[in-house]
């Protein structure tokens, strides 16, 4: 399995439980891990056989800026569920972090990998 990543993306959305985050955006930052054979891609050299992390990141940063989740485990859910459905990615691990929630600490977060492993 090769595994294609991005990591650090960076989006500002509505999340959190509590009245005050309901009233302003908050930065988020996303790190993945995606499967992918790049051998089909690397033979031909061509875009339309790869994984596009740019398409990807694209479609991602545009699902989070436009939500409005109290949690990040339902949006790392729901981004898993993008990744999976609309790109076709088989195994991913998703790493989302909120810098800042906690005063201190860097950053908080979760990390999931669907499938998960037996």
């Amino acid at each position: 399995m090769d595994i294609v990543y991005i990591k650090g993306l960076r989006a500002d959305t509505v999340i959190g439980v509590y009245d005050w985050e309901r009233r302003v955006r908050q930065q988020l930052v996303l790190d993945l891990e995606l499967a992918s054979d790049n051998r089909r891609a690397a033979a031909g050299d061509r875009i339309e056989e790869a994984l596009d992390y740019a398409a990807i990141a694209a479609r991602l940063l545009a699902y989070i800026e436009e939500s409005d989740f109290q949690l990040i485990e339902t949006l790392a859910e729901r981004l898993a569920d993008i990744l999976r459905d609309e790109f076709a990615v088989s195994w991913l691990r998703l790493r989302l972090a909120k810098p800042g929630a906690v005063a201190q600490a860097a950053e908080v977060g979760v990390v999931i990998e669907r499938p998960e492993q037996p």
